[in-house]
C-alpha cells in the first residue's frame, strides 16, 4: 500500500473541513448590519486630473499639545486650539503645546464644536448628544432625539450668526459612535442633518435617509446649509432662504474619497476632509448585499482595509474644487478628519492621530500643474 495516499486523503479532509468552516463564518456568523443595494458612480482617479495624487500635505507642521488622543473636533480662539479627544476631554491648548487646559470632560465623545454668540460652546458629542458648555464651566444637555427618534451618533454642529440655531447631523440612528465602518458598508440612509432651535428647545429635522451624516457647514449669508455625506461620497445642500428655502439639492457629488468634517472660511472657501481614499472592493460590492455581509464578517479578525493618505479637498461656493491636498508617503499625517482655514494657514485635526497639524495657506491654494 502506497504510504502517501492516506496522508494526501488527511490533508484533502483537512482543507475541505477549512473550507467549510470558512464558508459557515462568512455566510453565517449572526450580524447587525443588513446591507442595502446602491450603485455608487465610478471613482475618479488619483493617479491623474482633478484629484492627481501630490505630496503637499508633506511635513505638516505640529501645533498644540503633543501626545493627545483623537484630536477631532478643533477651533482656533485667541491663538489657543480647542478640541475634543478620545477620552472625552475638550481641551484648550497653546500653539507652542506648553499650555494645555481642560475645559470639559463630558463623559462621551466630543466630535464637532461651535461658539454661540452668547459665549457657550456647543458640543456635538457622538455618545451623550447636543451639549452646551458655559462659561461658568457647567455643561448642559440640550438635545438628544429628534421626532421620537434617539440620537445614535452626533456628529458635527454649526451655529448661525444671531444664536438662534444649531445645525447639527446625527450620523446614525441606528448604529453609534465607533460603529462607523458598519453603517457606512450598510449604507441604511439612517443619518439626519438636525436644526435646534435656542428659543423653544425644540429639535426639527431637516434632511433624512442621509448616507452617514458627517460634517456641517453654514454657507454665504447663512442661505444654505452643507452636511457630508461620508457613505454616499457627496455634500448635499439644504436652502434655508430665497425661493428654494426648504428645499434640498447636491452640491458636489462622486468625491474621491470619504467625506468626513466640513468648514467655511466665513468668505468664499470651504474645506472638505477626506477620511481616506474610497475602498474599491467597498465600491465594487455595492451591489451585493450577501457579498458585503461577508465583508462586514471578515472583517471581525481582518484589519480594515483603509488606506492611510492625508487627504483634503478646498471647495469654492459653487462646489468646484479649487485645492487638492494629499500625502501617502509613510508617516503621513492622517486620517484627517477636521480642516478649518484660520488666518494664514490651514488647521487639521484626527480622529486618532496624537496632535494637531498646520499648513501655510498660501501653500494650500498654490496652483500646480
Amino acid at each position: 500500500m502506497n504510504p502517501i495516499a492516506p496522508r494526501r486523503f488527511k490533508t484533502g479532509r483537512l482543507l475541505l473541513l477549512l473550507v467549510i468552516a470558512l464558508a459557515a463564518f462568512l455566510l453565517l456568523l449572526p450580524t447587525r448590519v443588513q446591507p442595502v443595494a446602491w450603485s455608487p458612480a465610478p471613482a475618479p482617479s488619483l493617479s491623474s486630473g482633478l484629484y492627481a495624487d501630490n505630496q503637499r500635505l508633506k511635513g505638516l507642521e505640529a501645533v498644540g499639545a503633543r501626545d493627545i488622543d483623537g484630536p477631532e473636533a478643533l477651533l482656533l480662539e485667541d491663538g489657543q486650539l480647542l478640541s475634543g479627544l478620545h477620552d472625552g476631554r475638550v481641551i484648550q491648548t497653546s500653539l507652542d503645546g506648553k499650555l494645555l487646559k481642560v475645559r470639559v470632560n463630558t463623559g462621551g465623545r466630543p466630535l464637532g464644536l461651535a461658539r454661540h454668540p452668547d459665549g457657550r460652546l456647543i458640543i456635538a458629542d457622538g455618545i451623550k448628544g447636543l451639549l452646551a458648555l458655559d462659561a461658568q464651566g457647567q455643561l448642559s444637555v440640550l438635545s438628544t432625539e429628534a421626532n421620537g427618534l434617539t440620537f445614535g451618533f452626533p456628529d458635527d454642529v454649526a451655529v448661525d450668526a444671531a444664536g438662534r440655531y444649531a445645525y447639527f447631523s446625527d450620523a446614525s440612528s441606528r448604529w453609534g459612535y465607533g460603529q462607523d465602518g458598519e453603517a457606512v458598508i450598510e449604507h441604511g440612509g439612517d443619518g439626519r442633518l438636525l436644526r435646534y432651535d435656542f428659543q423653544n428647545g425644540k429639535t426639527e429635522v431637516l434632511l433624512d435617509r442621509l448616507e452617514f451624516a458627517n460634517g456641517i457647514a453654514l454657507g454665504p449669508d447663512e442661505a444654505y446649509v452643507l452636511v457630508n455625506e461620508t457613505g454616499a461620497y457627496r455634500i448635499s445642500r439644504y436652502w434655508l432662504k430665497g425661493e428654494r428655502a426648504g428645499s434640498h439639492d447636491l452640491f458636489i457629488d462622486n468625491l474621491p474619497g470619504l467625506p468626513d468634517n466640513l468648514s467655511f472660511n466665513g468668505r468664499d472657501r470651504f474645506w472638505v476632509a477626506l477620511y481616506a481614499p474610497r475602498n474599491p472592493l467597498l465600491d465594487a460590492t455595492a451591489g451585493y448585499p450577501l457579498v458585503r455581509k461577508m465583508v462586514v464578517r471578515a472583517l471581525t479578525v481582518l484589519p480594515k482595509p483603509v488606506e492611510k493618505r492625508a487627504f483634503a479637498l478646498g471647495l469654492d461656493t459653487q462646489g468646484r474644487v479649487i485645492a487638492n491636498l494629499q500625502d501617502a508617503s509613510s508617516g503621513n499625517y492622517s486620517p484627517i478628519t477636521t480642516v478649518r482655514e484660520y488666518g494664514d494657514h490651514l488647521y487639521f485635526g484626527s480622529l486618532t492621530a496624537r496632535h494637531m497639524a498646520r499648513l501655510p495657506l498660501d501653500l494650500a491654494l498654490q496652483k500646480h500643474p
